[in-house]
């Protein structure tokens, strides 16, 4: 369905439009940092066509939205942005924030623990099982396996990664 045959405006559609429009006057502005728009051949033209598309087609979205009236008896918080999927993407933010300073382990259990327990509502038993489980298998298959460098923390990773190959080197005999 073409967008000019809605009828109504939708909770947020207004605010998401110059949210877009914004969003790809950045991106027109970051293509054209590239190299400028010197010829046709040059490295940021197609991302500069691209992005200067993306702003035309915002801005004609936009101003469609600002022209429809509004839907009768929808509200943001419940069509839109349920309260599940609110703090799920607090949780995430959150997630996100610390994960430089607190690590991958402690904070990707902590994310783990609070989103199983919020979305799943099991006991603690159940939730901190989970946690760990998934936890384990994230680590082994990423750090041990793909040797992707996860954000230490202030967990010392190192020091207890030495600790278990020392461990496995010696047999266990220290």
């Amino acid at each position: 369905m073409l967008h000019s045959q809605h009828a109504t405006v939708k909770p947020g559609e207004v605010l998401f439009g110059f949210l877009l429009v914004a969003f790809s006057l950045f991106l027109f502005w970051q293509s054209y940092e590239i190299a400028g728009f010197s010829a046709l051949s040059s490295p940021g033209s197609f991302p500069l066509a691209a992005s200067a598309l993306m702003v035309i087609s915002s801005c004609i979205v936009a101003v469609q939205n600002l022209k429809l009236p509004k839907q009768e008896g929808a509200f943001f918080s419940v069509d839109i942005m349920p309260k599940i999927v609110a703090v799920t993407l607090a949780i995430l933010l959150i997630f996100s924030v610390v994960l430089e300073t607190v690590g991958f382990i402690l904070t990707a259990f902590v994310f783990l623990v609070a989103s199983i327990r919020y979305l799943h509502r099991s006991s603690w038993q159940r939730t901190l099982l989970l946690s760990t489980m998934i936890l384990v298998i994230i680590y082994v298959v990423f750090r041990l396996i793909f040797q992707v460098v996860l954000p230490e923390g202030i967990v010392p990773e190192r020091e207890i990664m030495a600790w278990f190959e020392d461990l496995f080197k010696s047999g266990g005999t220290n």
